[in-house]
């Protein structure tokens, strides 16, 4: 295997509730860290969403590896940004047979 090129700096965030002050709650996304990667585009698409056409590309994100449980790896259910290009995790796979890099299965959607 070719060792990846983590040339791309993206920020990892998760999800968090919190309170609004009137007795519910807000969701806001907290940066859990930044992460080197390799973005590696795949198939695309788009839909429509009353006026707006939705474009979405799916794409493969290869990070570090980290260990389970660690605030540096990612889940499914958080997301990487890059500016302000946001891409959510679906699922996040061992790229190699070592354990040196994480493959994540990432979604990134933006209005056309």
């Amino acid at each position: 295997m070719t060792p990846p090129v983590l040339s791309r700096r993206f920020s990892l965030e998760r999800l968090r509730q919190v309170p609004d002050g009137a007795g519910g709650y807000a969701v806001v996304w907290e940066i859990l860290g930044n992460l080197w990667a390799e973005l590696i585009p795949q198939a695309g698409g788009s839909r429509m969403a009353g006026e707006l056409t939705i474009s979405r590309v799916s794409c493969r994100i290869i990070v570090r590896a980290a260990p389970v449980g660690a605030p540096s790896r990612p889940e499914p259910g958080q997301r990487l940004r890059e500016g302000v290009r946001v891409f959510r995790i679906l699922a996040v796979a061992e790229t190699d047979a070592k354990g040196r890099y994480l493959t994540c299965h990432a979604e990134e959607e933006g209005a056309a």
